[in-house]
């Protein structure tokens, strides 16, 4: 047989071993062969501010002169904007949160799919009279419960749900106890919600900020893999994950707990066995999937150095180094950095990310370009 024939044929059965041997691993669960491919960002910009009086959406209209995070999350052809600590008017001067009129969290809401000039909200989550209503009330004293802070959502077999923070005390810049994190549902769109009180994690665990994120399963169904932080920005992140059809059981959640002799994820019912995924010090943190680098996506703000992204190969790692996105001397009181899958352009090439500036309280919307 002359060369190129023999070569054809291991080629063919190279083929047919590959076709045996089980159909091709899913990129977003397998590190297998890949490498890191983030290079750094660039044309960083800052496109418009989103809430505020000062903003193209006005949002003084439903009494929101300042308020902060935006983490954001889709229901059909809508994008909800969730934010935290929410105040009316306000002094001029003033910086950071405070203010007449404090709602711990409120929710807008758009169908704009063109980020690039910036983001339309089509309206708030409002009360009787058009206010943006505090859809997760809080009893609001120091030492008790100062506030309920969402710090993602997700819509799930066919309700909404907001995972939040109870914070029993703001403490030093960038630090605060949390009581507890837990769940709220909704099934009339946002407009009213149900505590789940049978589904809570302890406030001194590595599991009260989340970022979620809905992946396929080998047996069809849907899996929600949560990475997460503790209270504060000075924690690392772990993982967990559930099946989209058990996300209201508690019992049902499992925590990766590192790899077996295999390098397969060993999954506990047990959080105390969790691992770290990415050791550093994370505040607000935002993980999707991106189609450009097909790699996973992680930013977050490593207080005192601005907001960083890292690639990741798999969920649970490995995570590659951390990479200036926006720096704290160029946006000072930054944090809060959050991204959407559905808000990209040029295939995942450039990013768009809502980013919160603690002067004056707002948020705002920003843009950067991955290269590799």
């Amino acid at each position: 047989m002359k060369p190129v024939l023999l070569l054809a044929a291991a080629a063919l059965l190279l083929g047919m071993a590959g076709c045996t041997s089980g159909d091709k691993a899913d990129p977003m669960l397998s590190a297998e062969g890949k490498p890191f491919i983030l290079k750094g960002v660039t044309d960083l910009q800052k496109i418009s501010q989103l809430t505020g009086a000062e903003s193209p959406n006005k949002t003084d209209q439903y009494a929101v002169y300042g308020t902060d995070l935006g983490s954001m999350f889709n229901d059909g052809d809508k994008t909800y904007f969730v934010f935290g600590d929410t105040f009316g008017e306000r002094a001029a001067d003033q910086i950071g949160g405070g203010g007449s009129f404090w709602r711990s969290n409120t929710i807008g809401y758009s169908t704009d799919n063109d980020p690039s000039d910036g983001i339309k909200l089509d309206g708030m989550i409002a009360d009787d009279i058009g206010l943006a209503a505090e859809l997760l009330p809080s009893a609001k004293v120091d030492y008790d419960e100062m506030t309920k802070i969402p710090t993602h959502g997700l819509t799930a077999n066919g309700a909404m749900y907001l995972y939040y923070m109870s914070v029993n005390h703001w403490g030093d810049p960038g630090k605060w106890d949390a009581n507890y994190a837990s769940v709220a549902k909704s099934t009339d769109s946002g407009q009213h919600w149900t505590l789940l009180d049978g589904l809570k994690w302890p406030g001194d665990s590595n599991f009260i900020q989340v970022s979620p994120y809905k992946v396929k399963a080998e047996d069809g169904k849907t899996d929600i893999y949560f990475w997460c932080i503790p209270s504060g920005r000075f924690g690392g992140v772990q993982l967990m994950k559930v099946g989209e059809a058990e996300i209201e059981k508690a019992e049902a959640y499992r925590y990766y707990a590192g790899d077996d002799e295999d390098g397969a994820p060993i999954w506990s019912e047990d959080l105390s066995e969790a691992k770290t995924v990415v050791d550093d010090t994370a505040g607000e943190l935002s993980v999707v999937w991106n189609p450009y680098l097909e790699r996973w996506l992680m930013t977050y703000l490593k207080e005192g150095q601005g907001v960083v992204i890292r690639e990741g190969l798999a969920p649970w790692g490995p995570w590659g180094d951390a990479i200036d996105l926006v720096k704290a001397s160029e946006q000072p009181g930054l944090y809060g950095p959050f991204m959407n899958d559905k808000y990209v352009a040029e295939g995942g090439k450039t990013i768009y990310f809502t980013l919160s500036l603690w002067d004056p309280y707002n948020v705002f919307w920003f843009k950067a370009s991955l290269q590799k």
